[in-house]
């Protein structure tokens, strides 16, 4: 009787669990089966959207639960708190299984090195931000919020996150899941004016329009825009008539631009045509921005005009994108920050297809768009895997069955949390949320949750 296919996928965020269920759905799970381990470096399942996606995000938090139904089948187990290049290795890996995808996301901040001033204290990453206000194990417990004035570069989703959780009160945010050492340190928040920074105009922004719509939801934000930046050209005009959502997002801008300013205690002003150019400084801290005023050239892109303005803040926040890790043993595309593919089948330096391996997800095709886009990707990345199945192109493992690979992770003293382990971790922190009437509290310390875990 032949066994079934064995499939090791690292990272458990939706790229790697949406690359499980490709493969749970296709006709090989039904013969000759398939068996999947998913390997995690964090103690907990679920990547991105737990430490990656703002606590006051519920609806996007939502996805845990079609991602839970996932890991829920019996042919996955989940191996957390493994970090793959420390504890396992690609050798490793082709020993036990017949092939191997890599979904292990972008985490760090895209460089802004060419910047002057940008490593003044005061100057920080967006994604450290983040890690911090999500609870990251392996970030600081504190944070520094004592500026009054804070700058975001960027016009994304995270900038927008970023700009609304400096811009929320503590006691808005208390009935999330951030953990106490959070709250604690968002009370001592001093900012009271957020100003997000854009180089290019209204269509050019990268918000969705729900992100874009809740930051005026909150009754301590005044969302102010600026009647002078709201400006298109033939490109911009051309861009909203083939995007519907960045149509929807000038919609909005333009709405907010010929509305009076209310009298909310927090200002969050949302800035175009603004090209940062240094972050002043003085011993060593910031102590301002200065920005060139940019024009529409057309096409809707923007040059410089060589009017410069100097914005008075003591805080700046890069928000310019993510950036993936280099994986041990993987070919590496410094430029785009990813793993060289065709179709997800992962491309050595001489063109050949590195036999077995595969990637999806962020670390494919670089952080872009939104959650559901990966979905697709892990659709092609599996397709492909199942062709070379089918013709014969996988290796074959020397050691396929499950059990040798908890021998190993003993044999090598590797503490692992399991699928069981997250209801476990699951339940403490729902637990610790409910005395305060929310739905749970999230633990930060690694050991409290592989403690919790059972590891």
């Amino acid at each position: 009787m032949p066994r079934p296919l064995r499939v090791a996928v690292v990272g458990s965020g939706p790229a790697g669990i949406y690359a499980a269920d490709a493969l749970l759905k296709s006709d090989v799970a039904a013969d000759p089966g398939v068996s999947i381990d998913i390997f995690e470096r964090m103690p907990a399942p679920f990547g991105l959207i737990r430490y990656g996606v703002a606590p006051d995000h519920p609806r996007i938090k939502g996805i845990i639960t079609a991602l839970h139904q996932v890991l829920d089948k019996p042919q996955i187990r989940l191996f957390g708190n493994v970090d793959y290049g420390t504890d396992i290795h690609l050798d490793d890996l082709r020993a036990f299984y017949d092939a191997v995808i890599f979904a292990t996301g972008a985490t760090a901040d895209r460089s802004m090195s060419s910047l002057p001033g940008i490593d003044l204290d005061g100057s920080y990453g967006a994604a450290d931000f983040v890690s911090w206000y999500d609870g990251h194990p392996d970030v600081p417990r504190t944070w520094p919020l004592d500026a009054e004035k804070v700058a975001v570069l960027g016009v994304g989703n995270v900038a927008l996150d970023v700009a609304r959780i400096l811009a929320k009160t503590a006691e808005e945010l208390l009935p999330t899941e951030i953990p106490p050492n959070v709250h604690e340190g968002l009370q001592a928040n001093k900012a009271r004016e957020i100003h997000v920074f854009g180089r290019r105009g209204p269509a050019q922004a990268k918000f969705s329009p729900m992100e874009l719509r809740e930051l005026d939801h909150s009754p301590s934000i005044e969302v102010v825009v600026d009647p002078e930046d709201i400006d298109y050209d033939e490109g911009s005009i051309a861009t909203r008539r083939g995007n519907k959502q960045a149509d929807m997002v000038a919609k909005t801008l333009e709405k907010w631009a010929i509305r009076d300013v209310g009298d909310r205690p927090h200002k969050l002003f949302l800035h175009f045509f603004e090209s940062p150019s240094e972050i002043l400084g003085e011993d060593g801290k910031v102590t301002g921005l200065r920005t060139e005023r940019t024009e529409l050239d057309g096409t809707g892109n923007v040059k410089g005009t060589g009017r410069f303005k100097e914005w008075d803040v003591t805080a700046v926040y890069r928000a310019v994108g993510y950036l993936s890790d280099k994986l041990p043993k993987l070919p590496w595309d410094i430029d785009s920050g990813t793993v060289p593919d065709e179709g997800g089948r992962v491309v050595q330096e001489n063109g050949e297809h590195l036999t077995s391996t595969y990637v999806t997800g962020w670390i494919r095709r670089g952080p872009i768009g939104l959650i559901g886009h990966t979905k697709g990707d892990a659709n092609e990345t599996v397709a492909n895997l199942l062709d070379d199945f089918a013709n014969g192109r996988l290796q074959t493992p020397a050691t396929p069955e499950p059990e040798a690979v908890d021998a190993f992770l003993a044999e090598h003293s590797v503490r692992y949390t399991t699928w069981d382990g997250w209801y476990k971790l699951d339940t403490a922190e729902k637990a610790l949320g409910e005395p305060q009437g929310r739905e749970r509290v999230k633990l930060v310390e690694r050991e409290d949750m592989l403690r919790e875990s059972g590891a």
